[in-house]
């Protein structure tokens, strides 16, 4: 209930070493920083909008006497909601892999309405947690295409024909804000989830406890759980091979510039002062 074993962080953003020795695996959320998120710079701007009008006299005041530090503070706001919600996000994936796990998890009153939210979908849907549920945060790798990441929950549902149980790669999503700030429908995707899942469905290998690895299971479907403190919603998202291509696409995107070189030589004539200590160089 901690992050990934094998995930590190790099200046080029999180990479899972292989424990068979292999070459480091681009992460699959790093992969997907390669596509653009255009409603970020106005959410991000309204954030700190929002920081003035909640007290425009001080700032008022202090724009005069600290104009530094003032800025340095209004620029770190939707910083620091992004770990707010990151943290909470990552406290309620903890919280959900302890009571799949059975294992005790510390009091957190910030996270227990997402926990009654995940209870109630599992007694919905009638998942007997030792016979239905496949995996838990789980690393899954594509040594072939270079990238792993860790998946939420595999578990078996009965929405085949007949009731038949199809094994699903279900993601939990505890955000209830959009980027520009309005309230996050129950339905929202954004464009890069299903990507994501695409990603984790056609992994061919998951790590064990032990590190090895072994084939992992077929996935039928995958979806988004959404959880909310009063509410949840399970929405199905594709993830077949038209969204795998475009993650990989993302993913050579990514790794491109992670390669890319910081600088880049000036070219001069040959004739300008300096331009053969240049070109030696």
């Amino acid at each position: 209930m901690t992050e990934p074993k094998w995930a590190v962080a790099t200046e080029r953003g999180r990479y899972y070493r292989d424990p068979a020795g292999g070459p480091d695996l681009i992460s699959v959320t790093n992969a997907l920083s390669s596509i653009a998120k255009p409603a970020l710079t106005p959410w991000a701007a309204g954030m700190t909008a929002d920081a003035v009008l909640a007290d425009p006299i001080t700032v008022a005041r202090r724009a005069r006497t600290e104009p530094a530090e003032l800025r340095k503070e209004l620029v770190a706001v939707h910083r620091q909601y992004t770990e707010r919600a990151q943290s909470l996000g990552s406290r309620v994936h903890n919280r959900a892999q302890a009571m799949v796990l059975g294992v005790p998890y510390p009091a957190d009153p910030e996270v227990e309405p997402f926990a009654r939210q995940l209870a109630a979908w599992f007694r919905l849907w009638r998942i007997d947690l030792g016979r239905d549920v496949e995996a838990v945060e789980t690393t899954v790798m594509h040594r072939r295409y270079g990238y792993a990441g860790t998946g939420d929950l595999w578990v078996w549902l009965p929405t085949g024909p007949y009731r038949r149980r199809q094994l699903w790669l279900v993601d939990h999503k505890t955000s209830g804000v959009k980027p520009d700030g309005t309230v996050k429908p129950d339905d929202t995707v954004y464009d890069e989830q299903p990507l994501q899942l695409a990603a984790l469905r056609h992994a061919p290998e998951w790590l064990l406890p032990d590190d090895t690895s072994e084939p992992a299971p077929r996935v039928h479907r995958t979806a988004l759980l959404n959880l909310r403190p009063r509410s949840h919603r399970l929405i199905e998202v594709p993830s077949g091979r038209a969204q795998f291509r475009a993650f990989l696409s993302a993913m050579r995107t990514a790794r491109y510039l992670h390669d890319a070189p910081s600088e880049y030589p000036t070219v001069v004539p040959p004739w300008a002062p300096g331009a053969s200590d240049r070109k030696a160089a």
